[in-house]
């Protein structure tokens, strides 16, 4: 076996087939529930043909139903696009060269949605309960959603007030400022997960889950302090992986019903959901004058060219006097 070439399969059946593979990758839990249902789409799409017996044709013709037909947005035929590139590549180990002539249909730059300060502000005050910290979270440090809710309690360093980021998007980890603000509120809910800890481990319940290069290692690391989550369900739930039953952290769809109902509570007219928190942390650094390579690195961006939209936000037009403003100081104008 070449160096860099992944084992043999062990299942037979093609979709336990597509899930090892995605495992052996490490690819997230998300990442396979959505090649799964594409892959799948994709093989009822052509009456259950397998797809070693498919190529070019076959391919486009899926996704071009997805554009014309189903009017897809280009994200989604993206997404579907990768799903089959997956299954061909990693599953099959078919590498044909049609592969790279599929048309990929290009994304529109959308402005991200931004709230003000006092949005923000408003926002923070109406929420409650055991979301309010994870909001001003995402908005005080500019952590993702789930990044924010896989917090362990190791990543979080109070002497040097920043937190640690691990396996972020991209399999990178980062760093992030620890807002001094968020500091005892912070220790008040370590408390309360720290009572769940340690009722677990009184009751001998399973640890929590932990990268599967840990749990080779460090069987029981999962059981650890360091490894609990900051965020915990109040209740245990089984891994949709393992089967095993365990404590689990905070739902995620519950952070975006949650914010929307804030919004509407605050009076935001705006249509956003948590990734507005991330969007107005980097937007209201770069009004405060920091740096874009210090919010590149804060984000966690490959490429500087995607921090860059936020200088499209900024409100860059103040001092500048609307041509309107001198029509509507004429006297010989009527409002």
């Amino acid at each position: 076996m070449r160096p860099g070439t992944p084992p043999p399969l062990r299942a037979t059946r093609l979709l336990d087939q597509v899930r090892e593979r995605i495992r052996y990758h490490h690819y997230s839990l998300s990442t396979e529930r959505i090649y799964l249902l594409w892959i799948r789409t994709y093989i009822r799409f052509h009456r259950l043909r397998h797809p070693r017996e498919m190529g070019q044709p076959e391919v486009e013709g899926f996704l071009s139903c997805l554009a014309n037909e189903r009017r897809v947005s280009a994200s989604t035929h993206k997404q579907a696009l990768a799903a089959l590139l997956f299954l061909y590549r990693r599953v099959l180990d078919i590498e044909l060269p049609w592969m790279q002539e599929i048309g990929r249909p290009r994304t529109p730059r959308r402005l991200p949605v931004v709230l003000s300060t006092d949005e923000v502000s408003r926002l923070l005050r109406v929420a409650t309960g055991i979301h309010q910290l994870p909001f001003r979270l995402l908005y005080g440090t500019g952590m993702r959603k789930m990044e924010c809710l896989q917090l362990r309690i190791k990543d979080i360093d109070f002497d040097r007030r920043l937190i640690v980021i691990r396996e972020a998007k991209g399999n990178k980890d980062r760093i992030t400022v620890l807002p001094l603000a968020l500091e005892d509120p912070l220790r008040r809910q370590l408390d309360y997960a720290k009572s769940l800890w340690t009722r677990d481990r009184e009751m001998g319940r399973s640890g929590v889950e932990t990268p599967l290069s840990i749990q080779h290692k460090y069987p029981r690391a999962g059981e650890s302090w360091a490894w609990f989550w900051a965020f915990p369900a109040d209740h245990e739930s089984f891994d949709p992986r393992s089967g095993v039953r365990r404590r689990h952290h905070l739902y995620e769809g519950t952070l975006g019903i949650a914010i929307k109902r804030a919004a509407a509570q605050a009076n935001i007219a705006k249509t956003f959901g948590t990734h507005a928190l991330r969007h107005s942390f980097a937007t209201h650094l770069l009004e405060r004058g920091q740096d874009i390579r210090t919010i590149q690195e804060l984000l966690g961006h490959r490429h500087v060219d995607t921090t860059m939209i936020y200088t499209h936000v900024v409100n860059r037009a103040l001092g500048v006097r609307s041509p309107l403003d001198d029509l509507s100081s004429n006297p010989s104008i009527g409002a």
